[in-house]
C-alpha cells in the first residue's frame, strides 16, 4: 500500500462533519480497532472545501481519541497521509493523521459605545 503525504494547507477549510467515533474492526463481535501500540483508532468525518470547488467529505483515522472536537468545528489535521487500497474489484483511498485538533474560535469583539 502506497502512502502519499497530503499538504493540508492546500485543502482549504477543514470542518468536522461527524464527531470522532471508535472504528470497529469486527462488526459481528463489535471489536474496536487498535493500532500497533494498542491505542483505539478513531474515525472523524471531515468536510474539505477548496476555493470555488464543491465540498467533499473524507473520513480520517487517528490513533487515540481526539479531544474537544464537535460537529461543525474547524479542525487542524497534522500529518495527513492518503493510502490507495484495493480488495478484489473494490478500490479507494483512505486517510490517516497523526493528530486532529480543534481550532480555537476567536471571540467576537465586544462593541462598547464610547462617550
Amino acid at each position: 500500500m502506497q502512502s502519499i503525504p497530503v499538504d493540508t494547507a492546500r485543502l482549504g477549510v477543514l470542518r468536522c462533519a461527524i464527531a470522532p467515533e471508535a472504528k470497529i474492526s469486527n462488526f459481528e463481535t463489535q471489536e474496536v480497532k487498535k493500532d500497533r501500540d494498542g491505542n483505539t483508532v478513531y474515525s472523524v468525518a471531515v468536510t474539505v472545501r477548496q476555493d470555488g470547488r464543491r465540498i467533499s467529505v473524507i473520513e480520517i483515522a487517528v490513533a487515540g481519541e481526539p479531544k474537544g472536537i464537535e460537529e461543525g468545528q474547524i479542525l487542524k489535521v497534522t500529518g495527513l497521509t492518503a493510502f490507495a487500497w484495493a480488495m478484489g474489484d473494490r478500490h479507494g483511498i483512505s486517510f490517516r493523521a497523526d493528530a486532529i485538533t480543534p481550532v480555537p474560535s476567536t471571540p467576537a469583539l465586544n462593541k462598547t459605545g464610547g462617550a
